[in-house]
């Protein structure tokens, strides 16, 4: 089975998806949030930096229980970019 190339806008939403991940872990290490996701630390790196821009969805669920997301959130990101609050 072929699989086909990443359209420009799924790249961008594996960008937005790698840098939320990666400010969700803020301190804790590459090492331990991957181990706590059952995924090697290469694989995490490259999640985080958007060069793995369409992650399986079980290990975007093993990274939402790893740092303590919401899935539901991490979708949003995904779909639409940060959800911006704004005081009214």
């Amino acid at each position: 089975m072929v699989r086909n190339p990443l359209t420009p806008e799924q790249i961008d939403a594996g960008r937005r998806l790698g840098q939320a991940l990666r400010a969700a872990r803020g301190e804790k290490s590459l090492d331990e949030v991957a181990a706590a996701a059952q995924m090697s630390p290469e694989t995490l790196r490259k999640v985080e930096s958007g060069r793995l821009p369409s992650p399986a969805f079980g290990s975007v669920v093993l990274l939402c229980r790893a740092l303590d997301l919401d899935v539901e959130h991490v979708a949003r990101v995904w779909l639409h970019g940060p959800v911006v609050v704004r005081a009214g």
